[in-house]
């Protein structure tokens, strides 16, 4: 008598290799977007090299004379930030056109948790953002920033945790988006005052109060802080003058070291990666 052999049936979705393939796809997906779209990859370094190379040589001026760093040095953190910021937030806008042409409600509908598609949405636009960013690292030697090892291993890890932190912001905002318009204007509102209230193009001291508050609930200021201190530790410069230019950011007058200000970008990332995954576990 022949016996028939009965192949298992498994629950797709079930299991941690599953999400594990969902995220990687997510990822890979984003990748692919970006490495086929050849104008965004290089319009998208327009902006960031016209401040370093415009804005920072029309504003050398105001670093003293004599100093073997210019104001380009000082600003370079920040257009490093900028380039992370908005390649982050552009990452983050698919998720809008992926709503509007129906591509997000197939990916919803997948046998995979919720969480498994955000985290792969949130690494793939932090993995873009975070090759952009290095990309403007060609530039250290025009703006007399050495080509260390050491310093640029520490700017690349410290720009990918700023980016999976800021595609993770992105993706909350744009979770409940239905109009790629709604989302452009409403990340115009937030994207600008981030990045000028990060201390990207000025010091943080003597700041009025007002400011100074807005100042401290801006998550770029505790990952730009981090980055000048990483430059200004492989440049010559005066320590009267590195006190000057990169005061830090204070908690009740005290300077937060780099590590707890990494620490508070990490844990804002975290925070608004469960947030994304809640908005994403809502019923469309």
């Amino acid at each position: 008598m022949a016996v028939t052999e009965v192949i298992g049936v498994r629950d797709v979705g079930s299991s941690v290799a599953d999400d594990l393939r969902a995220v990687r796809m997510i990822w890979k997906r984003e990748l692919i977007r970006f490495t086929r779209n050849k104008v965004r990859m290089i319009t998208s370094l327009a902006q960031p090299v016209i401040y370093l190379f415009i804005l920072g040589t029309g504003l050398s001026q105001l670093i003293p004379g004599g100093s073997k760093i210019d104001y380009r040095t000082f600003i370079f953190p920040g257009v490093l930030g900028m380039t992370v910021l908005f390649t982050a937030i552009f990452s983050a806008l698919s998720i809008v056109w992926d709503r509007e042409f129906g591509f997000l409600r197939e990916m919803l509908v997948a046998p995979v948790r919720r969480s498994a598609l955000v985290l792969g949405k949130c690494l793939g636009g932090a993995t873009v953002a975070t090759f952009q960013g290095a990309v403007m690292l060609i530039f250290c030697g025009l703006v007399h920033v050495p080509y260390s090892a050491t310093l640029l291993l520490t700017l690349v890890a410290e720009m990918a945790l700023l980016a999976f932190t800021l595609t993770a912001f992105g993706t909350v905002i744009a979770a409940r988006m239905a109009q790629v318009e709604t989302f452009q204007v409403v990340m115009n509102f937030i994207v600008l005052p981030m990045f000028f209230l990060s201390g990207a193009v000025f010091p943080l001291d003597r700041l009025p109060r007002w400011l100074a508050v807005l100042t401290k609930v801006d998550p770029m200021t505790y990952a730009i802080d981090p980055m000048r201190r990483a430059v200004f530790d492989h440049v010559e410069i005066a320590p009267k003058l590195a006190r000057t230019l990169n005061p830090g950011m204070t908690w009740a007058g005290h300077r937060l070291p780099a590590g707890l200000e990494l620490a508070v970008v990490a844990f804002l990332g975290l925070a608004m990666l469960v947030a994304a995954v809640v908005q994403f576990s809502r019923p469309e």
